[in-house]
């Protein structure tokens, strides 16, 4: 007789982690009709996407989510580290709850699923001290790319084992030789992370964390990170297995979507799209922590304008300031916009906010992506065949950019190492001639980019593809976790 299993799901808040957690629960309830999963839910901040997206689980079987309380924390201010550990450590004591009872619940009834284990994002590695503490094995599902885990793992040992610190090539031209990368990495492009005392404290122990865990699935695939995937996977690193299971993408999420107030809604985004010529339109989006300051909109504003190409841009407005809040739709684009911009560009342009991204990446319009270049978005533009321009704004996007551009010839740049400051002023601005040339070199059919990037679009469909590499992955890993109640 087949035994019950049960995960539990720790994501991050935040719509990335979150969505890439639960396309993920969704694969494995398709895969393996024994398991259940329940999934917890922190909240930092209200975001009504978020809510949405939850909303569209009430059909899925088998999935159960849990949301915890919400713990009074203060403001990040300018010392946003403590704030995000304090926040993690809050929620331990709830989660050691629930996961108690879960554990107590199945020794009372023989019917009840076995816990098989837990599933922590990425940033949640100090839940596996809840996980040891109740003898209930761990995973770590790493949202990002193979490579920025092996930037952790690789600085992390260098600090533990030689005391080298990647702080120290911080405002340095230096380069850092990472196994598993053909190219070095220049230190103006690493993650803030390991470029700051304080910050680096988190990484290295998060690194630490990954390590005790029964194993690690990254949202990658091996066609796509061959060299990376199979350095982390050599038995001299010690590490645990690694499962690329990607890319992991909700392709439908957003079509329920709607705008609001200066946004439009996505019939209107649609219809304007196919008015346009094939492959003619530069879409510009940022993610949902992307905003600019007035002079760097002005900036992208005449960039775009003295280009000449058809854009679709998702303008967002920043938070106010000293606020740890995500960007919101401006009312009205003219307070922002330079003066007249809307009007000369009525016949080749589109202003939106929130951008139902991953269906305006499958319109046969776009040509071109300026993006942020985080992961999430990076796999959407590979899957959907559409080039990117780098543009990062933080967090590991830097390096993914460096990997998208220099590692892997798959997309051009207008500033790879560009690095917002969420919390402070951001001085640097990014002029409107970097921008244009950048756009320029986007939508001006590089044939060797367009044909590598053309058959890794295709290895990503093969690899989630019944026998492919992320299919097969995913199943190894599947065996593993029902190994835990055998």
């Amino acid at each position: 007789m087949n035994k019950k299993a049960e995960l539990v799901f720790i994501p991050t808040p935040g719509a990335g982690h979150l969505v890439s957690a639960l396309e993920l629960a969704k694969l494995l309830l398709h895969r393996q009709h024994q398991l259940s999963i329940t999934v917890l839910i922190m909240r930092l901040f209200p975001d009504s996407k978020v809510n949405a997206y939850l909303d569209s689980f009430s059909a899925v079987n088998r999935i159960n989510f849990v949301r915890l309380p919400n713990n009074e924390l203060p403001i990040p201010g300018s010392n946003p580290r403590s704030f995000f550990t304090s926040f993690i450590e809050s929620q331990k004591p709830h989660v050691k709850e629930i996961v108690s009872k879960l554990v107590h619940s199945e020794s009372a009834c023989s019917d009840s699923p076995r816990l098989a284990g837990l599933v922590l994002d990425m940033f949640c590695a100090a839940m596996i001290d809840v996980a040891d503490e109740l003898g209930v094995p761990s995973y770590i599902f790493y949202t990002s790319s193979a490579a920025c885990l092996g930037l952790m793992f690789h600085a992390q040992a260098l600090y533990d084992e030689q005391n080298k610190h990647t702080a120290e090539l911080k405002d340095s031209d230096d380069e850092l030789e990472l196994p598993g990368l053909v190219n070095p990495i220049p230190a103006k492009v690493l993650p803030f992370a390991f470029l700051d005392k304080d910050w680096s404290v988190i990484a290295f122990e998060q690194a630490r964390g990954f390590r005790r865990s029964k194993g690690i699935v990254v949202n990658s695939f091996i066609e796509l990170e061959s060299n990376m995937i199979k350095s982390l996977s050599k038995s001299e690193t010690n590490l645990p297995p690694v499962y690329p299971v990607g890319p992991i993408l909700n392709l439908e999420g957003d079509s329920t979507q709607h705008g609001s107030g200066g946004s439009a809604t996505n019939a209107e985004i649609m219809e304007w799209l196919d008015d346009q010529l094939p492959s003619s339109v530069v879409f510009l989006c940022f993610g949902s922590r992307g905003s600019f300051g007035k002079d760097q909109v002005k900036e992208i504003a005449f960039a775009l304008e003295q280009s000449g190409h058809p854009f679709l841009w998702s303008l967002r407005q920043p938070p106010p300031k000293g606020q740890f809040a995500i960007p919101s739709d401006y009312i009205n684009f003219t307070e922002v916009l330079p003066e007249g911009f809307l009007d000369r560009t009525a016949g080749i342009g589109k202003v939106i906010g929130w951008a139902p991204q991953v269906s305006i990446l499958a319109h046969k319009a776009i040509g071109g992506f300026v993006s942020h270049c985080g992961w999430n978005s990076t796999l959407e533009s590979i899957w959907s065949n559409i080039e990117v321009a780098t543009w990062p704004m933080g967090a590991e996007q830097q390096l993914n950019a460096f990997e998208m551009v220099i590692e892997l010839g798959l997309a051009v740049e207008i500033k790879m190492d560009y690095r917002k400051d969420f919390w402070r002023e951001n001085q640097v601005i990014v002029s409107a001639g970097e921008i244009e040339r950048g756009i320029r070199k986007l939508m001006n059919n590089d044939n060797k980019i367009k044909n590598k990037l053309k058959e890794m679009s295709e290895n990503s469909r093969k690899a989630m593809a019944e026998g492919g590499s992320s299919f097969t992955s995913l199943g190894c890993f599947i065996d593993d976790v029902m190994s835990n109640i055998s």
